[in-house]
Formats: structure tokens, C-alpha cells, sequence
């Protein structure tokens, strides 16, 4: 055998045996792939989320809502005393609620209780507020000499309730005042710490010098203590001996003290302005009502 036979026998291929896998079979089609369903995780997930609303909470009802009211409250409201009193007369048993005594500070009496303080039946006053143009020779002090008049003779007609001056004016001070029968707005304005302004036009008995204007501008110290002046100015049109000053201080004898303090005599001191009410259209000597705004306005100083 030669060399070229055997290398063809070596390279011939061995001829396939027929068989049943000889033909090959045709693909399988492919399995229709439907969308996957959604787990409602997956849905939730995937979705854009709704803002959960929730139900608005039921109001609460207030001691307001059902007309309960602090004991001590119920009696400065009848007018007899203050908050701070009625406290004191609480704590000593001196108050019943129905007959009983009340010592419990923050008691709060319902609509339909019968309330005796110190042995009489007391009830709540509407609260009421009034502006004077107080003119001379009126005081709101019973201390005083006899001669003087008291300021609550001029506004006897304008209520049946027991009203009282917010702060003190003496005799020779003249122009506004307001009465209420409301204890809290009368303590309030009482504080030395109180912010509402009021403005004074003062009369000397000698013109005030620029000097002696600027360094009270600058403050003063009277006492010890120092007061600050919120705006002093010449009344324009006037002569130089009608002054206007602001201060914020409830007391009305200061404004003397501080002219004196430079020696000036003070002939005269009308009160023009108290916490924003004027003057306007309320003559010397007549009162006048406070509007609902007005009250709102002094309560929220």
C-alpha cells in the first residue's frame, strides 16, 4: 500500500448511520411572554402615592364653650376686688359655691352656680368702658381735701355699674381718663411696666429753654430712678411755654416732677392723647362710650 492510499484511508469519514434523529425538528415556537402580573406591592410601589387624608380631629370644647369660668375670675368680674384678692379670700374659705365652701385654687364655677363672697350673692357685671375729658377740681382719690369733687360724680349717668378710673389724676390735671368696670384693664394699666404712650401738653410759667429740651429728651432722674422720655417738642404755632410730651409711665405726677427738676413752674397738664384715644369731639367735662375697636385695641397693648 503507498503512502497516499493510507493517508486517504486515514482521512475518509466514516459515512452517518441513518437513524430517526438524522432529520432535524423544526424549532419550538416560543412561548407568548404576557405582561407579568402586578403584586399590589409591586403596584403600590410603582404607582405614585396618594397623600393619606386624614379626618380632621373634632374641636375640643373650651372651658369657654361651656361657659365655666375661674372662680377667682367670676368674682374680680363682679367687680368686688381683683384676681389676686379674690385668691386670698378663696384661700380662707370665705367663698361658697353652692352653699359650699371653695378653697381650690383654679375651681371653676358652671352657668347656673350661685357664688357668696364674704356673705353676699355675687354675679358677673357686662364689662363696660367709658372716656372723661376730666376738667379741674376733680380727683380720683377720696383722700383728698373735702372741697375736692370726685371724677366718678361726672359719669354717674353713664352706667349702674360699679366704674372705676384706670390710674390716678389729680385735682389740677385735666383731660383723659377712662373708667371700666373690667379689673383686669385696671391692673394692667397700672404696671410700671406698662408700654401704651400718653401724651401731655404742658404750660410753664417761662419759656423752656433749648438746652434744658434736649437734656430731657436724653432722659431724667428723678428719685434714683431714670425715666425716659419717648418725645418732647415746643407746640408749633405756640409760644415757648406749651410744651408736648410723650411718655409711657402711668404715673401722672412725673410730668411735673421732671419740669421742676430743672426749675420750671408748671401752670397747667392736660392729658391729649392715653393709649391712642384723642380727644376728638369729647368737650371738657363729657364722656363718651369706647367702640368695640377701641376696647380691642387697649386690651391688646
Amino acid at each position: 500500500m503507498t503512502n497516499r492510499e493510507g493517508n486517504n484511508k486515514r482521512n475518509a469519514r466514516p459515512a452517518a448511520s441513518k437513524s430517526s434523529f438524522s432529520k432535524p425538528k423544526p424549532a419550538m415556537p416560543k412561548r407568548a411572554q404576557n405582561p407579568k402580573k402586578e403584586t399590589p406591592d409591586r403596584a403600590a410601589a410603582g404607582a405614585p402615592k396618594k397623600p393619606v387624608q386624614k379626618r380632621p380631629a373634632a374641636p375640643k370644647k373650651t372651658s369657654a364653650d361651656n361657659g365655666e369660668i375661674r372662680l377667682n375670675k367670676y368674682i374680680a368680674n363682679s367687680g368686688v376686688c381683683s384676681r389676686r384678692e379674690a385668691d386670698i379670700y378663696i384661700e380662707s374659705g370665705n367663698v361658697r359655691v353652692n352653699g359650699v365652701p371653695v378653697t381650690e385654687m383654679g375651681y371653676k364655677v358652671m352657668p347656673g352656680d350661685v357664688v357668696n363672697f364674704d356673705g353676699t350673692v355675687i354675679t358677673p357685671e357686662k364689662k363696660e368702658y367709658f372716656l372723661l375729658n376730666k376738667p379741674k377740681n376733680f380727683t380720683t382719690s377720696s383722700d383728698e381735701d373735702g372741697d375736692m369733687r370726685n371724677v366718678l360724680e361726672l359719669i354717674r349717668g353713664a352706667s349702674k355699674g360699679k366704674l372705676q378710673p384706670v390710674g390716678r389724676m389729680d385735682k389740677n390735671t385735666t383731660g383723659l381718663l377712662v373708667f371700666t368696670n373690667d379689673t383686669d384693664m385696671i391692673r394692667k394699666f397700672s404696671l410700671p411696666n406698662q408700654k401704651s404712650t400718653k401724651i401731655y401738653q404742658v404750660t410753664l410759667d417761662k419759656n423752656l429753654k433749648f438746652e434744658d429740651l434736649e437734656k430731657i429728651s436724653n432722659g431724667v432722674t428723678l428719685d434714683g430712678h431714670k425715666l425716659y422720655i419717648d418725645e418732647i417738642s415746643y407746640i408749633e404755632g405756640e409760644a415757648k411755654t406749651e410744651i408736648g410730651l410723650k411718655l409711657r409711665t402711668a404715673n401722672v405726677k412725673v410730668v411735673r416732677a421732671i419740669f421742676e427738676n430743672f426749675s420750671y413752674n408748671v401752670l397747667r397738664v392736660d392729658r391729649v392723647s392715653f393709649a391712642g384715644l384723642t380727644k376728638k369731639n369729647l368737650p371738657r367735662g363729657n364722656w363718651r362710650p369706647l367702640t368695640e375697636q377701641e376696647v380691642i385695641n387697649l386690651k391688646n397693648m
